[in-house]
């Protein structure tokens, strides 16, 4: 940008912005968000079982929790297995095409995985998915 001075001299202002500064601090911003994002995913503490195969979960869906004393959540927020599927319906929403990812602990027994998944039913939703985690290959003997 030019302008005239009083003297007839025309002069030209210092217009560029340092970037430097901008740069820093969204990369500061980034690590942070990459330091806390895995520890954002759930705050309830399930050692899921481990298979070999695993499928990469890619998109936010409701989360249903069962811990290692056998209580239930519904993302971070402990639930009623009566009231479960009261909770699970959303107004609006096929529950047909619903999709609900399960979250076991590998030491809770068989009936109550049992009674989780007869309440996700009872609320209309077929596709669950049971989340798992990677079988870790070791040295062989």
């Amino acid at each position: 940008m030019a302008f005239t001075s009083r003297s007839g001299h025309t002069q030209t202002s210092l217009a560029e912005i340092n970037i430097t500064p901008l740069v820093d601090v969204v990369l500061v911003l980034l690590v942070i968000f990459m330091l806390t994002a895995p520890v954002l995913q759930s705050g309830i503490d399930v050692a899921v079982p481990k298979t070999k195969t695993v499928k990469e979960i890619t998109e936010q869906r409701l989360v249903l929790t069962i811990d290692k004393d056998q209580r239930v959540f519904l993302g971070d927020q402990p639930v009623n297995l009566a009231d479960l599927p009261s909770r699970l319906h959303q107004p609006g929403k096929d529950p047909a095409h619903q999709v609900i990812y399960l979250r076991a602990d590998e030491r809770v027994p068989f009936g109550a995985f049992a009674s989780v998944m007869d309440a996700v039913k009872q609320a209309g939703i077929t596709n669950i998915s049971i989340v798992t985690q990677p079988v870790e290959n070791g040295p062989t003997k």
